[in-house]
Order: structure tokens, then sequence, then C-alpha cells
């Protein structure tokens, strides 16, 4: 296994996390900058008011969007592992 091998298999790891975690990283974003607007026109400054909307918004990305994640990482560790063969010549 040469460098090239494992900077292109930790290239495509690193793509992979960008690709499936930043979906639902976009979601709390939009849900976080909405409350804080409603939190700055409305004054209400409580902390849970910002906690509360995020977690169920992510929570309900990963309920949607858990099949394609999951199957985007198993896609990755199948293909890691068929050409493992190929990595300890």
């Amino acid at each position: 296994m040469s460098v090239g091998d494992v900077s292109q298999i930790v290239s495509e790891a690193l793509w992979l996390i960008i690709k499936v975690g930043s979906p639902v990283l976009l979601i709390s974003l939009c849900v976080g900058l909405i409350v804080s607007v409603f939190q700055t026109a409305t004054s209400i400054q409580e902390q849970t008011l910002t906690f509360v909307p995020k977690v169920l918004s992510i929570f309900m990305a990963i309920i949607v969007l858990g099949n394609w994640m999951a199957t985007e990482i198993t896609d990755f560790i199948t293909g890691l592992w068929n050409s493992f063969s190929v990595y300890i010549r």
C-alpha cells in the first residue's frame, strides 16, 4: 500500500463525511437562523428556545435522510473492503 493509496482513501472518506454531514448541518443552521431572527424580533432571550427546534429539526432530517446517509456510508465501506486485496500487496 503506497502513500498515494492512503491519500486517496483519506480523501474519499473526508469527502464522504462532508457529503453526508452537510445536509443535516445546513438544516440546523437554517433553523438556528430563523429562531435567532424570531428571538431578536420578539426580544425573547430564552436559551432552550434555540436548542429544542434545532434538535427536532436534526432528528427529522436524520429520519428523512438516514437511508441515503447509511447507503452512502455502506457503499464506501463495501468498496473499501472489496478492494482490500489490492491494498495489501
